[in-house]
């Protein structure tokens, strides 16, 4: 009986100790399992840590695309860039390049041909007739003819009479001024011809600035009736703060942008000069004018306003770019540095004065940096449709 006992206990034992160690191998064979489905991602880890990474900033556009639209980069460097006071203004006729048509006589306004403003005239063409042919008074041209045929008849009769001294010279100089008087009178109403009155005639040749009367006024001698303009020279007079007072004296040139055409003209280029600038503003005004003159190419409505870009001392050390060079982002600025061929990286800037064809840059560029001069706008789409992005890792 002793015996049964012991040989059950030793019997548990020995099934106890396999079953143990058939659990041991259990636990290594899925360990061992784990181990394999770590080491792929393991390896991936490893190769994926020694590819390259992409950099978000760098923008894509292909050469032969960027040639195509109108892509073009410069490289900048500190340039002269002079000072700039912006301020507005006003283009003017210059002095002696207009003229103004006024009546000399009075009568009623018949027009000699078809005016409209802007067309061109010659030097002593008949504008206007005036007549007073229906009129209680008159007609001027009449009686001035009238009284020179007469005054004439007494001067040659008393030119015949002083000789024998039958005329005093006296009483023959009062006979003579009255007879120069009546021609002259008389030779400012000449009759247009056909019956139409007195003839107006252009003073000078040039175009037609506007028309004071209408067809069928009455007008008084003196009376403007139209001018007439050349426009061979014009005048930009710029009004300034006081606060620019100091600084006028540095002034020695300008650009002025026009509102019709949105271009840039400069005065150096239209051989322009400064005349004078004010000492003191006026009783209505706390602006200070400041006056040039330059030709007229052809282009310039006088009389419009401008935006005018004082220029000042140059400084040497400036860099500046032209406007298309800047874009525009949330009331930030920026410009396109171009770092290879096909390459290009949004850079953003500081602007300063601008001169109305170039702007100072502040700050973002040091210069020796090649920058997108034209077509800055193409660059900025590439960069909203094929931007290269950063390398992330999805799990």
């Amino acid at each position: 009986m002793k015996k049964f006992f012991i040989g059950g206990a030793l019997l548990l034992f020995i099934l106890g100790s396999c079953n143990s160690h058939a659990g041991h191998n259990h636990d290594h064979e899925a360990e061992g399992h784990d181990h394999e489905a770590e080491a792929p991602h393991g390896h991936d880890e490893h190769e994926h840590g020694n590819e390259p990474a992409g950099h978000s900033d760098e923008i894509s556009l292909p050469a032969a695309k960027a040639k195509a639209a109108g892509v073009v980069a410069e490289t900048v460097n500190p340039a002269p860039f002079r000072q700039v006071i912006p301020v507005s203004g006003q283009i003017l006729a210059a002095q002696g390049d207009d003229a103004t048509v006024v009546a000399t006589a009075s009568g009623v306004v018949s027009f000699a041909r078809k005016l409209t403003e802007g067309m061109q005239v010659g030097k002593g063409t008949a504008l206007v007739y005036l007549t007073g042919e229906h009129l209680q008074e008159g007609d001027p041209a009449r009686k001035a003819e009238i009284a020179y045929r007469a005054a004439k008849e007494e001067y040659e009769r008393a030119a015949k009479l002083v000789d024998r001294q039958i005329v005093s010279q006296k009483e023959f100089n009062a006979i003579r001024e009255a007879y120069e008087n009546a021609r002259i009178a008389y030779e400012a109403l000449t009759p247009g011809g056909a019956g139409k009155g007195t003839a107006v005639t252009a003073p000078m040749s040039g175009y037609l600035k506007n028309c004071l009367v209408k067809e069928g006024d009455y007008v008084s001698v003196g009376q403007p009736l139209m001018s007439i303009t050349q426009n061979r020279r014009l005048q930009l007079k710029a009004e300034v703060s006081e606060r620019y007072y100091s600084a006028l004296k540095q002034v020695t040139s300008a650009n002025f942008k026009t509102p019709y055409d949105n271009r840039v003209y400069e005065l150096e280029q239209l051989k322009g000069r400064l005349l004078s600038y004010g000492k003191t503003s006026g009783d209505t005004s706390f602006y200070l004018p400041v006056v040039f003159e330059f030709d007229n190419c052809g282009d310039m409505v006088p009389g419009s306003f401008v935006e005018v870009y004082l220029l000042g001392t140059p400084r040497t050390d400036a860099i500046s770019l032209p406007w298309p060079a800047i874009t525009e982002e949330q009331g930030l600025n920026f410009v396109y540095l171009q770092l290879d061929a096909d390459c290009y990286r949004k850079q953003e800037v500081k602007l300063g004065a601008s001169d109305g064809s170039r702007v100072e840059i502040l700050s973002g560029l040091k210069g020796g940096e090649k920058v997108v001069t034209q077509g800055a706008v193409h660059v900025k789409l590439a960069s909203a449709s094929n931007a290269i992005p950063a390398h992330t890792h999805q799990h």
